[in-house]
């Protein structure tokens, strides 16, 4: 025969959350705190424009910082400036923390418009007709102090989205879609 016991039901799934606590490492609870900084620093090749910032701050999106971005990342082709996605910004941020550099991130590719995306997938079978350049959510980029295949790797063991290799175009994809390589 066995009682029903609420309280000391409690008291042992207490505990063993407790224990459970005890054994995750610091930095796995620390991963979701919103204290901190987010800082990025951009150089657009194509412009030639620099630009850094801290675009979060202890849990909030810096919306000026974001805007800056985003105009950097715009189309400079048609000069056509869209929202980038925050996820890309996390995705950069934490790619840096696993390289653990603070070189400026080269952008080879931001936003592209629909007519500078159709343009260029017509000169080229690498370019996808619904690529996720046209939604804020892709980037081509190069650090030039790190190896491109050592970036590459580093995008995919991170697990957060796309990831191209381009090692004669001199880039690599990232976006903050499905996780896929390429």
């Amino acid at each position: 025969m066995s009682l029903h016991c609420p309280a000391r039901r409690q008291l042992l799934l207490g505990l063993s959350g407790a224990a459970l606590c005890s054994i995750i490492p610091s930095q796995a609870l620390a991963s979701r705190s919103t204290k901190g900084i987010r800082e990025l620093s951009f150089y657009n090749r194509h412009t030639g424009e620099h630009n850094d910032g801290s675009y979060w701050i202890d849990g909030k999106y810096q919306r000026e910082v974001l805007q800056d971005f985003s105009h950097l990342l715009r189309d400079h082709r048609q000069n056509v400036t869209a929202p980038i996605d925050k996820r890309l910004f996390d995705l950069l941020h934490a790619l840096k923390t696993s390289l653990n550099v603070n070189d400026e991130i080269h952008v080879i590719s931001g936003y592209r418009s629909p007519h500078t995306n159709a343009m260029l997938a017509n000169k080229s079978g690498g370019v996808a007709k619904k690529s996720y350049h046209m939604r804020g959510m892709a980037m081509d980029i190069a650090i030039p102090s790190v190896n491109l295949k050592t970036l590459r790797d580093a995008a995919l063991s991170l697990k957060l989205g796309g990831v191209g290799y381009y090692p004669k175009s001199g880039f690599v994809h990232v976006d903050c879609g499905p996780v896929r390589h390429w």
